[in-house]
């Protein structure tokens, strides 16, 4: 346990810093609202109205959210497999290149599909 202590201290104080950001802005803030601030912000151009339930977004915004994540997740295997390289000799070389192999094909597949093209 002596060893997570830092870590927990740490999450504690971030956990502690980010609550009291937010308390301490609603509560002294300033709460000048107008039509302006309360509309959605759409990079400087005129927001489209929206049905009352919401609206419908392209596939593609999911296409993009999903390659995001398919790219987080290889980066989160590419850490630890180069921190331990040499142990894993040519073992480890393959297995790699088996694993970015498999998430180049879904790039691929991706990039064939349009899933890249903006209109």
């Amino acid at each position: 346990m002596n060893a997570y202590a830092p870590i927990l201290v740490l999450g504690a104080l971030a956990a502690a810093f980010a609550i009291f950001s937010v308390v301490m802005a609603t509560l002294i803030g300033p709460k000048r609202y107008n039509r302006a601030k309360l509309e959605a912000y759409e990079c400087g151009i005129e927001p489209t109205p929206q049905p009352a339930g919401g609206g419908r977004f392209p596939i593609k915004y999911y296409l993009t959210a999903m390659l995001f994540i398919i790219f987080d997740i290889e980066i989160v295997f590419l850490y630890p497999w180069a921190v331990t390289f040499d142990a894993l000799g040519i073992f480890g070389l393959v297995e790699m290149l088996l694993f970015v192999l498999t998430v180049f094909v879904a790039y691929a597949y991706v990039w064939r599909r349009g899933g890249l093209d903006w209109d």
